[in-house]
This record gives structure tokens, C-alpha cells and sequence, in this order.
């Protein structure tokens, strides 16, 4: 592969090694360890192993090895180290980035596992966390100090879909030395501008658009290969959270496919925002790029898709909410997102229930709130589900 090569090009054939057999589809190695041909080519990999000299699958496998080098190109890091779930890759990178005393800016619109890691675990071992809204440049610039090691956030916040101007944060927190780790999730790796926008590391919840048909969990830590062969691997390595070489297969084989699903999914996203928008019995109706998103015109500057979720907000809470999701009969009601098949969830109840009434105030997260997945199915059926199901309610 060379730079001259387009993204779909890169996502067929990006990172591929053979074996010695010529295979055509990527070899899948199912093995815990590695043979050495004597006793001294053991001691020298262990000393130091080169890029396709592998010890334990708990520290690399030339599977995985192929998926790392494949997505992170795509997006446009060095490399990347891939991890058993999205979240694996989160508290991995945090942990690995992080000590006692370290000070950490990130935005109060969170997914709660990551809110959880933050102010339970990170905050427990003497890390010191401020959260700000995310959609505040002034309140960023106000909260990164001299002495901030890390800014983290989501680019597209789960699941109000607030959109942070990431160029504006970047220039910030290296103006004062800080990494940027961004959360790409609802970004979705085709549409993602991480790179672009400078953050140092971006993470994918592979299992998301990339596996995007209900199968695998995974997640990768994108970045420069000083931070992802430094601290980042030494990490993951030894706390075992390493992804297993079936998921990696399975991941590349989705790749192959991921921007002609992506793409499809966000073109109907974006119809069905539109077909939602201003209906009498929804509060309000939220998609990045839609015009009728508060924050329409920064998402476009940032990115050409808002992806494949949008939120509604049920007119009278709760209970007409949970009549318009029961009478789904196209889409399914889980907590999943980025799916083939469409997925309705309500996040007050299910995603984000342990925060406290105070905090889904703030964040908008209301009894009526519905956090709406697009999938592959026929675009006019997905929007007249919708629409069916709200005359119930």
C-alpha cells in the first residue's frame, strides 16, 4: 500500500501479510504462543522482537497485527494497539498515560463507563479530574492548566450528540503540553477527523461500526508509535487486555465493507432526521449535520456526515417513550449502537441510568430522550416504523 491509494483501497488491503501458503483472505492464527528456532532466537525476541517477530498473544499476533496496521493508516495515525472492547481501550490508554498527581480535563458529557473510570477509578489512585461542557471553548481554555497531562473527550458527545469544537481543543491543551485522547465512537472511524484536528490519540469501539453486525466486542488505541509501542503497549500487554486474533480476523473481513455501510447508514440518518423534524410529538430532533442541531455549522467545518445516530425527545416522558419504542416493529430495542440492524435505546433507563437525576439534567438526558440508531435497513421502512410508532403514543 502506498499514500497514492484512496480509503477504500487502504481498507481491502491495508497491513495485509501472507504466509509462506499465498493465501488470499487473511490468515486467521489461532495460537497462544510462538516457536523459536533455538534457545538464543528466544532470548534475542524477548530482548527486543522486530514488527512480525511475536512472543504471547497477550502482546501481539500477526491477525491482530494486520487489523492494528489496517484501521490506524485509515485514520491516519502510526500505528495502533487493538484491545479486547472499546472500553478495554479506553481504561488502557488512561491508565497507561496516567499517574498519581496528573491532572485531567475532560468533558462532562461522557459515556458513563468512561465517567466511571474517570471519577472512580482514576480519581481513587490520586488523579485529579475537572469536567467542563464540552461544547464551551471557554471553559476548556479556562480548566487546561500547565499541569493538565491529558484532555480527553468524545468529538460527538453519547448520547446527546453534542458536537466539541476538537481544532479549538487541540490548539489548547498542546499550547500547555497536554495529550488530547479522543473518543471516536459516534463519529465512526470513516467520518472522524481526530487526526486532522490534531488530538494525539484517537479510540474506536471496533465494536461498533467496524464489526457494525452485533458480533465481536473490540477497540483500538490510535497514535504516534512512540506512545503506542511506549506506554500504551507496555500497558495493555501485561494487564491482559489485548484483542484475540478470531475478532481481529472477523474485524478485517468488516473493514472491507465498512465505508459502503457507514456511508449508507449516514445518508439514511440523515433522511430520517429530517423526516422526524418537527413532528408534533417529539420535543426536538438531533443529528450533527441537520440543520436543526444547535451545533450544525461546526460539525460541517469538522466533518461531512454526523454518522448513524440521531436522538429525539419523546413529548411527555417516559411513558409515551416506552409506547413508541414497544411499538417498533422494524427496528429492535437494545443498547447497542452502530449496528446493521436499526436499535432504539433510552438511555435514561438503560446506558447512562447510574448517573444521578442532577447530572442527566444537565447533560439533557430526559425521560423522553431516544437514542436512535440507523441501520441498513430500507430507509423508508426505518422512517415509517418510526412515524407508526409515534401515533401510538
Amino acid at each position: 500500500m502506498t499514500n497514492n491509494h484512496k480509503s477504500r483501497t487502504a481498507l481491502v488491503h491495508g497491513g495485509t501479510r501472507r504466509s509462506q501458503y499465498g493465501e488470499v483472505s487473511e490468515a486467521l492464527f489461532l495460537t497462544q504462543g510462538f516457536v523459536y528456532e533455538t534457545a538464543e532466537a528466544a532470548e534475542a525476541r524477548f530482548v527486543k522482537a522486530g514488527d512480525d517477530e511475536f512472543i504471547y498473544a497477550r502482546y501481539g499476533n500477526p491477525t491482530v497485527r494486520m487489523f492494528e496496521d489496517r484501521i490506524s493508516g485509515y485514520l491516519g495515525y502510526e500505528d495502533g494497539f487493538a484491545c479486547a472492547s472499546g472500553m478495554a481501550a479506553v481504561n488502557g490508554a488512561l491508565m497507561a498515560l496516567l499517574k498519581a498527581g496528573d491532572h485531567v480535563v475532560a468533558s462532562r458529557a461522557l459515556f458513563g463507563s468512561c465517567l466511571y473510570v474517570l471519577e472512580d477509578i482514576l480519581a481513587r489512585f490520586g488523579v485529579e479530574i475537572t469536567l467542563v461542557d464540552g461544547t464551551d471553548n471557554a471553559a476548556w481554555d479556562m480548566a487546561i492548566r500547565d499541569e493538565t497531562r491529558l484532555v480527553f473527550l468524545e468529538s460527538i458527545s453519547n448520547p446527546t450528540l453534542e458536537v466539541i469544537d476538537l481544532r479549538h481543543v487541540c490548539q489548547t491543551a498542546h499550547a500547555k503540553g497536554a495529550l488530547v485522547l479522543v473518543d471516536d465512537a459516534m463519529a465512526t472511524p470513516v467520518f472522524s477527523y481526530a487526526q486532522e484536528c490534531g488530538a494525539d490519540i484517537a479510540i474506536v469501539s471496533t465494536t461498533k461500526h467496524v464489526d457494525g453486525q452485533g458480533r465481536m466486542l473490540g477497540g483500538i488505541i490510535c497514535g504516534s508509535k512512540a506512545l503506542i509501542r511506549g506506554p500504551i503497549e507496555t500497558y495493555v500487554k501485561h494487564t491482559g487486555g489485548a484483542m484475540n486474533p478470531f475478532t481481529a480476523w472477523s474485524h478485517l473481513k468488516s473493514l472491507e465493507t465498512l465505508e459502503l455501510r457507514v456511508r449508507a447508514q449516514a445518508s439514511a440518518a440523515f433522511k430520517v432526521a429530517e423526516a422526524l423534524s418537527g413532528h408534533p410529538k417529539l420535543a426536538s430532533v438531533r443529528y450533527p449535520t441537520h440543520s436543526s442541531h444547535p451545533q450544525s455549522s461546526l460539525a460541517l467545518s469538522q466533518a461531512e456526515s454526523g454518522g448513524t445516530v440521531l436522538t429525539f425527545d419523546v413529548v411527555g416522558g417516559r411513558t409515551p417513550c416506552f409506547a413508541m419504542m414497544n411499538a417498533l416493529k422494524v427496528a429492535t430495542i437494545s443498547n447497542n449502537f452502530a449496528d446493521s440492524k436499526s436499535i432504539a435505546t433510552h438511555p435514561a433507563t438503560t446506558t447512562h441510568q447510574r448517573l444521578p437525576q442532577s447530572q442527566k439534567d444537565l447533560l439533557g438526558i430526559s425521560d423522553g430522550l431516544v437514542r436512535f440508531s440507523v441501520g441498513l435497513e430500507e430507509v423508508d421502512d426505518i422512517i415509517a416504523d418510526l412515524l407508526g410508532a409515534l401515533d401510538v403514543c
